[in-house]
């Protein structure tokens, strides 16, 4: 078994987990009773009782991954349907994201964003032309419900799905495994989804996920969860992961941890989520703002109001993990920002990080220094991902 402790590298929520919750019962995903039956180590998560790592351990789950295929149990995410005609636009006032044009069986990553134009969440959705289909993440779902039904309930019915699970099956072998139990998934590519049957349960599928792996997200009925699980495991290729992996995974991607690396007082510019924002939606476009915080951030778009921090790639040039909220410097010792995410890449291997610098600081190759627990670190700014991207694209 890895000695490592599960707790390093992870996000803080996950750290903080190993106190006991003095709060409400931790709630439990249909997976709940498999997990303690696989021998996983439960930490409190989102609400949840949930997975940070199995017997394995988070490297030998995190390399599992990259060479074949992992199950992650993402169903304390959550899971909504938005129903009627008026549906698209009245979601695409919340977003700056081209709702409206997105084709039937398209999904998009979209950002709901405040008043400030800081992000409430991030998500993803899918045109199902009967319906939208919007997946949040667990320890804002709750608000974001609320948020939605607020806004545009009299548009729209917003109806959550919480009897619903949803897994994450990712990695190269995914479709290899997938097809064989849900065949034509492997006609799917890189966000699209669609409908499929299993012995009697209806699936929704999408090619997508959160590693930079090749994969699928599976939404389900609860109560049928179990069954196609274990059905999934029985596969040769397929190891069950835990929180602990999928940061690991989605850091070296060079993706966002909400809570972490975005939140309400980051604007989507300054995440460097602009590719997030189509034209239609920005100052010229046919649907150009509407939306909340579209001031603020149509200005940052073009320039106008010039950034105070730019989110940035970083790689430490000395073998020292640089974790999250650690001050980064100048070479001259001035503060020019500090760290949202960070550990030692087990795919990269090399310590990697994520952080907000000021713009001036923010070229590919500027040399910054991290304060690690007092020592100066030496760090570079780096493109991202860490790891290549391994998409199907058809």
């Amino acid at each position: 078994m890895n000695r490592v402790s599960p707790h390093r590298g992870l996000p803080p929520c996950l750290k903080a987990s190993a106190v006991p919750a003095a709060a409400a019962p931790l709630l439990q995903t249909p997976l709940h009773k498999l997990h303690v039956e696989l021998g996983a180590r439960m930490v409190p998560f989102a609400g949840y009782d949930m997975p940070v790592q199995y017997p394995t351990g988070l490297m030998a789950e995190h390399h599992h991954t990259r060479k074949a295929a992992g199950l992650f149990d993402v169903s304390h995410m959550g899971q909504l349907r938005l129903v009627g005609p008026d549906a698209p636009a009245a979601f695409e006032t919340l977003m700056p994201v081209d709702v409206i044009d997105l084709g039937v069986g398209k999904q998009r990553y979209g950002l709901l964003l405040n008043d400030e134009g800081g992000i409430i969440d991030d998500l993803m959705f899918v045109n199902r032309g009967h319906d939208l289909f919007v997946i949040v993440n667990g320890a804002c779902k709750a608000g974001d419900i609320a948020h939605i039904q607020a806004r545009i309930g009299s548009r729209c019915e917003v109806i959550p799905l919480p009897d619903r699970a949803l897994l994450a099956l990712q990695g190269p072998l995914a479709v290899d495994v997938l097809q064989r139990l849900v065949p034509g998934v492997e006609k799917l590519i890189f966000m699209t989804g669609s409908p499929f049957p299993w012995h009697g349960a209806d699936l929704f599928l999408t090619r997508s996920g959160y590693t930079g792996e090749d994969g699928f997200e599976i939404s389900l009925p609860g109560d049928r969860a179990d069954q196609f699980v274990r059905t999934l495991l029985a596969q040769p290729e397929v190891m069950p992961i835990g929180l602990g992996a999928r940061n690991s995974l989605r850091l070296e991607a060079g993706l966002c941890l909400y809570g972490n690396d975005i939140d309400t007082t980051t604007t989507p510019v300054e995440a460097g989520l602009n590719w997030a924002m189509q034209k239609v939606r920005r100052n010229g476009g046919a649907r150009a703002g509407g939306f909340p915080g579209a001031a603020r951030v149509l200005a940052q778009l073009d320039g106008s109001e010039p950034l105070t921090r730019k989110r940035v790639g970083l790689i430490a040039q000395e073998w020292v993990p640089v974790r999250e909220n650690v001050e980064l410097q100048n070479t001259s010792g001035e503060v020019i920002g500090k760290t949202s995410s960070g550990l030692i890449g087990p795919s990269a291997n090399k310590p990697i990080a994520i952080g907000y610098v000021t713009p001036e600081h923010a070229a590919l190759g500027t040399p910054v220094v991290a304060m690690v627990r007092g020592k100066p670190v030496p760090m570079e700014v780096s493109a991202m991902p860490f790891v290549p991207n391994r998409y199907f694209r058809g």
